[in-house]
């Protein structure tokens, strides 16, 4: 049982050495979204805006691998669909499809809420967020 924990402890130690896709910087801003009003803004940061922008906000645990392969990869998929930090090269459909992911209760992912209480939106805050992106965007 000890070889088996302390050969555990060696992977978990090495793979801490494995880096994955970020460096805890975040890129460049391009752009600034003109939002339709403060509220759906602050709704977004609250619920999108660590996948969906240049401006996340890394958690203690996405420094320790293999959970720090998978936030990783989710911030990369998020702002592959969609980055309000580069609004003006994004496509219309990808504008559309984020308010789309919101009202078929596929965003924000439940991982994330589970993670991040404040994203936990109510019915009308899930409502007014996703008629902000619609007015937004």
């Amino acid at each position: 049982m000890k070889k088996i924990l302390l050969i555990g402890l060696l992977v978990f130690g090495i793979i801490q050495l494995i880096p994955y896709g970020h460096d805890y910087e975040n890129p460049k801003v391009m752009s600034k979204v003109k939002w339709d009003s403060p509220k759906t803004q602050d709704l977004f940061n609250k619920a999108c805006a660590d996948c969906h922008s240049n401006n996340t906000k890394w958690p203690w645990y996405s420094k320790i691998a293999p959970i720090s392969w998978l936030v990783a990869h989710d911030v990369e998929e998020g702002r592959e669909h969609f980055n309000v930090s580069m609004i003006g090269y994004q496509k219309k459909n990808e504008m559309d499809e984020a308010y789309e992911e919101v009202e078929d209760g596929e965003m924000p992912m439940a991982i994330y809420v589970l993670n991040h209480s404040e994203a936990k939106l109510t019915q009308e805050e899930t409502k007014q967020l996703i008629n902000g992106l619609k007015a937004t965007f």
